[in-house]
This record gives structure tokens, sequence and C-alpha cells, in this order.
């Protein structure tokens, strides 16, 4: 069964890649792939992500705020310009993380729905888990809609 799952976490991985590039965008080369963020699912109204914690902690061991903010803000990204392509994307332009829980191991699961997808401004809301499936911060994100220059 884990085969048919990875295999499964490629497939999406592949066609999340595909997505995002048909927009003009990639994710080669950029913070996403630096800090190891996996993109498990990426429709329009849902999009789940997961995270290494290895590699993204602070200087006393537990998992950086900011590396818990980059998912967020990738899962609400991502999501957003799906729902508004082909002509338009979503960037960011306001986030705010509430750190519930310390995560010293194992990897994070950001799981994003969007509240609002409007013409110029979209909201998601963004559940971050542990691997034991506990709640270990909420994310809401804002975003501008624009037009693909």
């Amino acid at each position: 069964m884990p085969e048919d799952s990875d295999a499964g976490n490629a497939a999406d991985a592949r066609r999340t890649h595909d997505q995002l590039a048909s927009l003009g965008g990639t994710l080669d080369g950029t913070l996403i792939e630096r800090v190891g963020i996996e993109i498990l699912e990426a429709e329009p109204d849902r999009v789940v992500a997961r995270m290494p914690v290895d590699g993204n902690r602070q200087p006393f061991g537990l998992l950086h705020g900011g590396a818990t903010g980059a998912l967020c803000e990738t899962v609400g990204s991502v999501g957003a310009s799906l729902a508004a392509a082909p002509d338009r994307i979503a960037v960011g332009i306001e986030l705010n993380v509430n750190h519930l829980r310390a995560v010293t191991q194992g990897h994070i699961t950001a799981t994003g729905t969007p509240l609002h997808s409007g013409r110029s401004v979209a909201v998601w809301d963004v559940r971050v888990q542990d691997d034991d499936g506990r709640l270990i911060a909420v994310g809401r994100l804002t975003l501008a809609v624009r037009e693909i220059r």
C-alpha cells in the first residue's frame, strides 16, 4: 500500500508542478523546494502539503514558526492561484499564524480551504497538524488576485 500512496503523491506533485507551470510559475529553485514542502493535493478548493521538521528548526530544537508560516502561505497561494486560473494568480498580502503546540520531529501537514474567493481578494484558512494528528498551528492568509503579466 505505501508504494501506491507514494506513486499517487508523486503523480499529484507532478500535476501541481504542471499546473503552476501553466500559470508561468515553477517550484524549482523556490523556498518551497528549499524547506522540503511536498504538495500532496492541489485543487482550487483544497490544498494539502507537508514539510519535514528536520532542517526547519530554530536554535532550540523546535520547529521554526517562520517555516510553519511558509507552509501556510504556500498552501493558500497555490490553492487561490488555481482558483483564479487561467488568467489570474494570487499572491499573499497578509498572513497570521497562531502556533499552538511545539513540534521537534517528524512532519507537519497543512490543509487549506478557501473562506472567500473573490475577483480581487481571496482568504484561506489553513490548519496544521503533526504526525499524530494534533493541531499545532492555524493560519489565515489574505491574497491579492492579480492578472498574470
